[in-house]
């Protein structure tokens, strides 16, 4: 959520950022919600100052003999209207706090300029597609042929768009979820959680699901409970209302979870596949920073989450997303895209954001630093690290071999009992 000083005193240049995010902020709206909410206040404020004072005289002039009925009736006629203001302010705050809460983040200077993802900029490309001497295949038909994914009977469990993987498969996603813990907990340094998969809305709301997103989510009939889109949402949670110590920063955290989306303005996009499921596992990392640090931060997030993929030797690109292809909450994201052989195009596979104080004064996350008086809002910031449905698509299209086998990385291979290759099994459906 935006600063509301900030917003009052820098209005002309916030409607000009959010514009290029193709979102137009009702300028007089908000100026005439924030004057409606600061005059009521501050008749509040004068109110109960006065009564304080005129209490502070009525105790005196009791204790001098001093006759206090008129005052007294005076003062009960003063705390009434400060009772009906105590619900005018609440009511001004709300309607204030409503509005801002549709409005996106402020996008950085350093974001490029575009109305949606063709105005997304490569950063760099590494490694080279695979030249394939054979037709290619993709995931499905490979997956399938090789007995270790079906589609078709998970959907008769939940319906369309979930997967039952077997065997081999369901080993390559488990082995590609330890494989990401265990590279960045031991090696990049962030504490590994195992949250709830379940959050509330107040959670939803501190990362910005909510109120914006409701239909990508599901929720839990009779109660206040969501099944979580990301782990981000429990992970940024964990200091939702605490003040941190400056000294503690920066904070690193990861988490595997499956992760739930309704996928709510998708129809007929992906519906082949592993690409755009109900239900896949990720693994996030979530990092709280000082506002000085968190543009470094995202750098070396986003290269944690690169490791992953040059590891296990797949061809991708960095981009960075352009104004009006940013998330709601980002101020600058990095996406990772991943080859896909059948689609004979890059797809993303992990998006690594910078929300700067958006989602930290959302959900009250402050830290006090070490030669001040005052809380600051920290920066919070996010990455997958990476999704781990399309890794599994990724390494079975750009693995493939001419007799549909899969060769297996080296670097999973320990995570794989030593398998080498995924070979043709029988199902135990069959």
């Amino acid at each position: 959520m935006l600063d509301k000083n900030f917003v009052r005193d820098n209005i002309d240049e916030v409607r000009e950022r959010l514009k290029a995010r193709t979102f137009q902020l009702e300028s007089q709206r908000f100026l005439q919600l924030d004057e409606e909410g600061r005059s009521v206040r501050s008749e509040w404020e004068e109110l109960r100052a006065f009564r304080n004072r005129t209490s502070d005289e009525i105790a005196d002039q009791k204790k001098e003999g001093k006759g206090v009925s008129r005052k007294i009736e005076e003062m009960k006629q003063v705390s009434a209207r400060i009772k009906e203001l105590d619900e005018l302010v609440k009511a001004a705050d709300s309607q204030l706090n409503d509005f801002l809460a549709e409005i996106p983040n402020l996008p950085h200077s350093t974001v490029p300029i575009g109305s949606d993802d063709a105005g997304n900029v490569e950063v760099r490309k590494i490694g080279q597609p695979a030249n394939f001497d054979f037709p290619i295949k993709d995931h499905v038909t490979l997956g399938s042929a090789l007995g270790i994914l079906d589609a078709e009977r998970a959907s008769k469990i939940a319906g369309a768009r979930f997967t039952n993987y077997y065997g081999a498969g369901a080993l390559l996603e488990r082995a590609l979820i330890n494989f990401m813990l265990e590279i960045h907990t031991r090696e990049h340094g962030y504490i590994e959680v195992l949250p709830p998969f379940l959050a509330n809305s107040s959670s939803l709301f501190g990362t910005g699901n909510l109120p914006k997103f409701k239909a990508d989510l599901f929720s839990i009939e009779d109660t206040d409970y969501f099944l979580i889109p990301t782990a981000e949402v429990p992970l940024t949670n964990i200091f939702a209302n605490e003040v941190l110590a400056e000294g503690k920063l920066p904070k690193k955290f990861v988490a595997h979870t499956p992760c739930f989306r309704s996928e709510a303005g998708s129809y007929g996009k992906d519906t082949r596949g592993l690409i755009r499921q109900h239900q896949f596992n990720k693994v996030e990392l979530v990092k709280f920073t000082r506002p000085e640090d968190s543009y470094e931060e995202l750098e070396k997030l986003t290269s944690d989450a690169e490791e992953i993929l040059s590891r296990l030797e797949l061809p991708y690109r960095v981009v960075t997303l352009c104004t009006g292809d940013i998330g709601f909450s980002a101020a600058k994201t990095y996406d990772l895209e991943v080859w896909v052989p059948s689609q004979g195009c890059y797809r993303e596979i992990s998006s690594c954001s910078n929300f700067e104080d958006f989602q930290a004064r959302r959900a009250n996350i402050r830290y006090k630093p070490e030669k001040s008086q005052k809380t600051s809002h920290v920066h919070t910031l996010n990455g997958s690290g990476l999704a781990i449905g399309r890794t599994w698509v990724a390494i079975i299209e750009n693995f493939q071999q001419a007799n549909g086998n899969i060769f297996i990385p080296e670097a999973l291979r320990p995570y794989m009992h030593g398998m080498q290759e995924i070979s043709a099994q029988s199902s135990l459906m069959d």
